[in-house]
């Protein structure tokens, strides 16, 4: 059973110390969603200039050297880097997270890792006397800006339920889908269904096109039928003006379907659909595209 717990004003929760790890172009945004919402925030960036950057803009916070010192009195430690060696790097060793947090405090993790990476780091957790939910995101970008994101969470619900007030601050929606890897496993299931959405969008458009029909009034007309999704209402008429620069790259999103094939590997899942479209974001690298965003799968076929 998954616990959903809705989105919260930022006043309804006490302040608290907490430590963000991971400043990219998601984990800026987002600490500074708990800075706003009144939170002690101390951050951490592999650039000490961006964690510097950070404070500046918000000054009620403050950045430190490593992740021990910024774990150090948090009682919550959220977390936000590239991928499982990323991840590895900034919790373990004698400058990670778990070297600074106290028994009982709570690792939150927003990565888009695997999980097994997740198992890995719980357990690890656990004989420390310590929590660790993995917690990827969906929103994108722009999500992490407007503090509209998605999670998914893996672990301890006791943990879950401490975690999820303050991470209101950046999320509409935080939702305990199960024990540790299954926040990890729904965010497979989120990128299986956009990688076809996004290949099924571009190969309509492009046939369209080629048809010579009025393709925006065309999306504007199925997009009030059963064709409908958030990929056609929100880049669908910025693929036909050859628009791909809207956040989630086709770097990341590789990165996200390598993770997933390998899972179906293991867990005996046949997935050829993501596997071809897999392949076809390799094209989009070929031809320049590794930072374009994924909705760039109409280049392969556009006329």
């Amino acid at each position: 059973m998954t616990t959903s717990i809705p989105a919260r004003n930022y006043t309804s929760t006490p302040a608290q110390a907490v430590a963000f790890l991971g400043l990219g172009v998601m984990g800026y945004p987002m600490a500074g969603h708990l800075s706003r919402a009144g939170h002690q925030v101390t951050v951490y960036n592999r650039t000490p200039a961006k964690a510097q950057a950070w404070a500046a803009e918000f000054p009620a916070g403050r950045h430190a050297p490593t992740p021990r010192e910024a774990a150090a009195g948090a009682r919550l430690v959220f977390c936000c880097v590239g991928n499982d060696g990323d991840l590895r790097s900034v919790v373990l060793g004698p400058d990670g997270a778990f070297a600074g947090m106290q028994p009982g405090s709570i690792f939150v993790d927003h990565t888009t890792a695997s999980a097994e990476v997740a198992r890995e780091l719980y357990a690890e957790a656990q004989k420390r006397g310590l929590h660790f939910i993995d917690a990827p995101v969906s929103g994108g970008q722009a999500g992490a800006a407007s503090g509209q994101l998605t999670v998914m969470c893996g672990g301890d619900e006791a943990a879950f339920a401490q975690a999820a007030p303050v991470a209101q601050a950046f999320s509409r929606a935080f939702t305990h889908m199960g024990e540790s890897g299954a926040g990890q496993l729904t965010k497979m299931v989120n990128q299986i269904c956009i990688a076809g959405l996004v290949q099924g969008l571009a190969e309509a458009m492009a046939f369209g096109m080629r048809s010579g029909l009025d393709m925006p009034k065309v999306l504007d007309v199925i997009g009030k039928g059963a064709a409908q999704s958030w990929q056609m209402d929100n880049r669908g008429k910025s693929m036909l003006a050859g628009k791909f620069d809207f956040g989630f790259a086709v770097d990341w999103m590789r990165k996200d379907l390598g993770l997933v094939l390998a899972e179906a590997q293991r867990n005996g899942a046949r997935l050829p659909v993501t596997a071809l479209i897999d392949q076809f974001y390799g094209d989009i690298q070929d031809m320049g595209g590794q930072r374009w965003d994924t909705s760039s799968l109409i280049k392969r076929l556009a006329p």
